[in-house]
This record gives structure tokens, sequence and C-alpha cells, in this order.
């Protein structure tokens, strides 16, 4: 039991490991660069540890130097703006039903944003695929 309760104790404790920061302000929609970050030797806890997992990523928010960047305030650069026309699709079960749709936000692929029907003008959250159409259920 004392071999347990010492592995736990060893095991809780904290790992240091680097932190990825932002080398200069970054302001929000911007992709970030090899130059806008840097990695700093503080173990902070949440933060992203890898350049590679920031580097061609999007600001979703914006980055201030000197602080760490958690994986909240990064994502895939936004292929839907705001306003603009979209696919809309509906598939399931072998049924498919494509309209046109405005976004009604800005993302990325993956990301869930709500999307009016233009014909119904009804409003539906669907998901971003790669493709940049909106897509209801598959």
């Amino acid at each position: 039991m004392i071999r347990i309760g010492l592995l736990l104790s060893v095991l809780a404790g904290p790992l240091w490991a680097d932190t990825v920061v932002a080398a200069r302000t970054i302001p929000a929609q911007t992709t970030i660069m090899p130059s806008d970050v840097l990695l700093n030797n503080r173990d902070i806890p949440g933060g992203v540890t890898e350049l590679n997992d920031v580097v061609g990523m999007e600001a979703r928010v914006a980055l201030f130097a000197g602080r760490p960047i958690r994986p909240g305030d990064i994502g895939l650069p936004a292929i839907v703006e705001r306003n603009q026309i979209i696919p809309l699709l509906y598939q399931q079960n072998g049924l498919l039903i494509t309209t046109e749709g405005r976004a009604l936000g800005r993302a990325g692929p993956g990301d869930r944003i709500r999307v009016m029907n233009i014909s119904s003008r009804s409003t539906v959250t669907a998901q971003i695929g790669a493709d940049g159409a909106a897509y209801v259920a598959r």
C-alpha cells in the first residue's frame, strides 16, 4: 500500500515541459508564422508544448507577446466568412438535400456555426466541411 501511495505522489507532481508563447502580439484572425512564436522553458499548465501544433494555425483571439498559447486560442484557418453564401447539405440514410445558406459566422473545417437557409429563412446549426460546405447531418 505504501508503494502505491508513493507512486501516486510521484505521478501527481508537475511535469516540466516547454510552452509555446507569442513572440509578438498577434491579432485575431491572423495565420501564425514560425517567426510569431517562441518556445519558452516555463511550464504553464494548459499551454501548447509543440511549435508544430501552432504554426499554420489561425489565432482565434488576440495573442499577446510573452503569453502562453492555449489550444482554444488557435484553430484551423477559416474557409467560410460571415455572410458568405455556402452550400447547405442534409445527408442521412442515402437522402441528400442541398440548398444555399448564408453563414452567420466565420469558421474553419470542423467548426460548428449557425447557417440561415436562404429559401426558408430558417436557421440551423451546421458543421463546416473541408470543402467549405455546411453539413446539417451526415
